[in-house]
């Protein structure tokens, strides 16, 4: 489920309103630490370009984008951020697809 600001639904059609994602885990997972309610997801303009900015601010990729669709960070608190390419995923590219997960996510 997405949500968004009531005076924003004409903008969520063109993806240029801030969307929040709800997502719920229906398995019986047992989830510890950041992962106790699920994660939130952003719609981002380029993934590849995003996470460089990120790693070079010290944050790390936990789940790279190798697909050049997603990837995954954790807030300072150890919650689980998605980041979504915005549209098409990009075409696969080095350094992401060689890169290993690192911890969870």
């Amino acid at each position: 489920m997405f949500l968004s600001a009531p005076n924003d639904l004409d903008r969520v059609e063109t993806h240029s309103s801030p969307l929040l994602e709800l997502t719920y885990n229906w398995d019986a997972e047992e989830y510890t630490g950041g992962r106790n309610f699920g994660h939130l997801a952003f719609r981002v303009d380029n993934i590849y370009q995003l996470c460089e900015n990120l790693q070079k601010a010290g944050i790390t990729i936990n789940r790279p984008p190798r697909d050049g669709h997603m990837a995954f960070v954790k807030s300072p608190d150890g919650i689980s951020v998605e980041l979504l390419q915005r549209g098409d995923a990009l075409e696969q590219a080095e350094p992401w697809l060689s890169m290993e997960n690192i911890g969870s996510w």
